[in-house]
């Protein structure tokens, strides 16, 4: 549960009507809302306004989650936000208990999600971070074949505002390969801004989909930051991925942005690799590309005022979109459920100010800004795209480790 911070309400104009899950002293069950600048209108209470849309059950937007709204056809997701952006023009219409300040409001999960996967849809991250580990700048050998991504854990999956703690494991008390291993808190905790989606339209299992459809599936997007331990990620991953340097805690941000809303806002794909076909369930139009300016806040706990940016980047930086993560993920069968969450990996571009993660600065030989968090640092994430579109913030603070005194 989070509460939203002040400044973000030109991300929030009539052009966008995202929705998210609140509740707040008059309404205490989470419910369906939408925002408005500063303002949050509690969806349940607009039965008069949303009634005749077709299809749609009067009592959706009083459940604790969204995944029954997205599950419906986009053509129900459409005509809800085109009614409610036409009530909002004139909010004194509403009803006067439907609508509170954002500061009254409390933010959860907007979603129930069974199954996370977090891709790597960055060429400059994965270079950066093959600088950071080995010296040398390299890229994993599919990646311009296919987008490539691992399960995450949907347990450790909060909302916005959910502090994370510094987790405990294993991991070389120096260069990798050639220290010392021990057991302790993480000395190395990093932060990563990505781009994510929800699944609404589910896939059946052993269904395929190809990326140019799998915009029918998708319900919306979402800010999020995977919290990334890298000194036991870096010992553990070897040869099956990431375990624990990975599922400490994954914080998402609470409005979920529609496709509606960022239309506008798409551009050209990033250039494919000459000489590489990639397979033709990952063929799309070329103008996916989603144009958002993404950012990265640092500050203390004690002092939220004064913060630093510490990396300003792009989500059409990406080599990969999130539809071709979709066509990607169902290719084996797997299917894909309302409520899944997929992500695009850190988001970096060429730039020594567009490292989306601390890892891309820490390359051998070299001096970095700073080192990796410290315990009290408060990572803020912000998404814009324009004309009153934005995602507003994803907030997350790092803690001290839990004690686990008979083990340390």
């Amino acid at each position: 549960m989070t509460s939203s911070l002040p400044g973000y309400s030109s991300h929030f104009g009539i052009e966008n009507i995202p929705f998210g899950i609140g509740s707040s002293t008059s309404h205490p069950e989470p419910q369906g809302v939408t925002r408005l600048e500063d303002n949050v209108i509690f969806l349940a209470d607009l039965n008069d306004t949303l009634q005749d849309i077709p299809d749609l059950p009067s009592s959706i937007f009083s459940q604790s989650t969204l995944n029954a709204f997205a599950a419906l056809p986009k053509s129900v997701h459409q005509d809800v936000r085109s009614k409610l952006q036409a009530a909002l023009k004139d909010s004194s219409s509403l009803p006067k208990n439907a609508v509170e300040p954002i500061a009254s409001v409390t933010m959860h999960l907007p979603v129930d999600c069974g199954d996370f996967s977090d891709f790597s849809c960055s060429f400059d991250h994965v270079q950066n971070a093959s600088e950071a580990m080995t010296g040398t700048r390299s890229h994993p050998p599919a990646f311009f074949y296919q987008p490539i991504g691992y399960a995450g854990r949907c347990s450790s999956l909060d909302v916005s505002g959910t502090p994370q703690n510094r987790p405990i494991g294993t991991y070389w008390t120096g260069k990798p390969g050639a220290s010392d291993i021990t057991f302790g808190q993480s000395r190395r905790m990093d932060y990563e801004l990505e781009l994510g989606c929800i699944v609404g339209k589910p896939v059946t299992r052993k269904e395929r989909l190809l990326a140019k459809d799998a915009g029918d599936h998708i319900f919306g997007f979402v800010l999020v930051n995977d919290w990334s331990s890298r000194d036991i990620q870096a010992l553990e991953m070897n040869p099956l991925g990431p375990l624990n340097g990975k599922n400490l805690g994954t914080n998402v941000s609470p409005w979920v942005v529609t496709p509606g809303a960022l239309k506008a806002f798409r551009k050209p794909s990033i250039a494919r690799r000459e000489g590489v076909n990639i397979p033709k369930h990952l063929s799309d139009s070329g103008n996916e590309a989603l144009d958002i300016t993404l950012q990265v806040h640092l500050s203390s706990e004690t002092d939220r005022k004064s913060s630093s940016i510490a990396c300003k980047s792009n989500s059409a930086y990406m080599y990969w979109t999130l539809e071709q993560c979709l066509s990607q993920q169902a290719l084996a069968g797997c299917g894909l459920r309302t409520g899944d969450i997929v992500a695009t990996g850190t988001v970096s571009g060429g730039g020594e100010d567009q490292h989306g993660c601390l890892m891309e600065f820490m390359k051998q030989g070299a001096t970095p800004p700073r080192g990796y968090l410290e315990d009290g640092e408060v990572v803020t994430l912000d998404g814009y795209c324009g004309e009153g579109v934005g995602f507003g913030e994803c907030v997350g603070t790092l803690l001290p480790a839990k004690p686990f005194d008979h083990l340390l």
